[in-house]
Parts: C-alpha cells; structure tokens; sequence
C-alpha cells in the first residue's frame, strides 16, 4: 500500500476524518517552510500538499498566488521542492506528501527524470490541476507506473457524464472541489458538499477529501462531517502572510503562527467521529 492508502485506511480505523493541509514550497523562504512542514505531522496534520510554485496558477486565488510569487522571488525551484521532500524524509516516513502544482515546470524538468526524482525523494502523489484525462498520457498513466499516485480533482460542475472519466485513473483520493472558482473565493456550503461526496462515493471505492474555500475550524468541522478528509490551504498561506514583516520577511512568528491554526483545525476535525472499520 502508499502511504496515501495506508493512511487513509488508519484514518477509517480510527473513525475519523483526516486534515489535508497544503503549504506552498519556499514560502517565505526555504528555511521557513521547511520548518513549517517538518512540523505539520506534530501539529495535527494527516496528509500534506506541498504547493510547487508557478508563475501562472490558473486556479489559485490570491493568496496562493502570492504565496507562488514569494517563493519564486527567493529562488524556490522544482529541483528545490523535491530537496525538501527529501529533508523532510529524513524524520518521518509515513506522512503522505502530495505535490500539487502545473504541468509547466513538471514538462520543462523533464516527465521521466521528474517521476524518477520526485519517487526517490519520497513524494507520494500528484495533483497537477491543468491536465485532464484526455492528456492522461503524458503524466498521470506514466506517475502511476512508477509508483505515484495521480489525484483528480472533481467540482460541482462534474456531471454523471464526466465523471467515470475523471475517476478512471485517479488514485490515492478523489479531490472534491467544494466551490466554483478559484482557491479560497467563497465558503462552501456543507449540506451540498455532503450530496456531492455522497454522489461520487457511488462511482469510486476511493476516499474524498474536500478542499477550496475551507478557512476556519468550524468550517473544517462542518465540511469533515460529510467527507473522508478536509483540505485547507488559503488559510494557512495566509497565516504565514500575516506573520512576515514590513519587507516581506519570515519573523520569529512566523511558523507557529501556521501551526497554531493547523492545531486549531486539527482540533476541531477530530471531534467528528464515525463508526470504525475496524
């Protein structure tokens, strides 16, 4: 099993619902980040995106758009995510770490050298939102060949029609996008949220873990009821936002302030139990 599976099977034991937390690699800066996602695990966290920073990140919203920017202006590279990947290995082997990002930088490294690196870094999976299955060809069918698992991203606009296409090769969990638009534009409602996990559990045997527009503990709460896992990301990078100082740089608070609110929603995701399969 991945690490993805095994978690989420450790998570269904447990009758609970897991906390996604994503960070964008290099943001403020490396040493930072790579503070803030050594500490992650401790803090509550259960699977970790790690946001691979890019000059056109079609589907962000501000935040992480900034957060992208920051990175890049300090020299965050592909090359230089996968390093941290790597450092965080060094200390613990069984947190699943997603990369999730675009297919530019990905296509520019070099598809067959990339999956080799990012496997042997102990990357886990693959988001990358600007492929879809009719380009299943050029990544996704050849990650899942070398042992990585491709994660598709299914919305409120994916129809009966176009799903079997979406979860046809889509390992890990399903990525339900909880609002229509951009990272961290609207709250979304958790009674809709609910139908539509309920909905694609009738397609696929896969978790579904929830994300987009998720900011609070009651709302990570709230949407964790009616799902495998909640995501949250905009929130996150814009704790670290607020943290830095007047130049734009990470301060002495600067990471306990995003592990305060990891704390927070870990906290508030774990009071929502279901039965165990255990």
């Amino acid at each position: 099993m991945t690490r993805i599976a095994t978690r989420f099977a450790a998570l269904a034991t447990e009758g609970r619902p897991g906390l996604v937390t994503f960070i964008t690699a290099g943001d403020p800066d490396g040493a930072t980040s790579l503070a803030i996602l050594k500490a992650l695990p401790e803090a509550g966290a259960d699977v970790i995106e790690l946001g691979v920073p890019f000059t056109d990140p079609m589907a962000d919203g501000p935040a992480i758009q900034a957060a992208g920017l920051r990175a890049l202006r300090n020299g965050q590279t592909l090359a230089r995510t996968l390093e941290m990947v790597r450092a965080f290995r060094a200390g613990d082997d069984a947190t699943p770490i997603i990369l999730m990002g675009y297919y530019n930088p990905i296509y520019i490294y070099g598809v067959e050298r990339f999956l080799g690196d990012a496997r042997a870094a102990g990357v886990d999976g693959l988001i990358v939102v600007d492929l879809p299955p009719e380009e299943d060809d050029e990544l996704c069918l050849p990650a899942l060949a070398a042992g990585l698992d491709f994660i598709r991203l299914a919305t409120p606009t994916t129809d009966e029609k176009r799903l079997p296409a979406v979860l046809r090769h889509t390992a890990g969990f399903v990525y339900y996008v909880s609002i229509t638009g951009i990272t961290g534009s609207a709250t979304p409602d958790a009674t809709l949220v609910s139908q539509a996990v309920t909905r694609i559990k009738k397609h696929t045997d896969l978790p579904v873990a929830v994300g987009f527009g998720v900011r609070t503990p009651e709302q990570a709460r709230a949407i964790a009821a009616g799902a495998d896992a909640v995501v949250v990301g905009s929130a996150l990078v814009e704790a670290v936002r607020t943290s830095l100082d007047a130049e734009g740089a990470a301060t002495p608070q600067t990471t306990e302030t995003v592990l305060s609110l990891v704390r927070d929603l870990s906290a508030a995701v774990r009071t929502v139990k279901r039965q165990s399969a255990a």
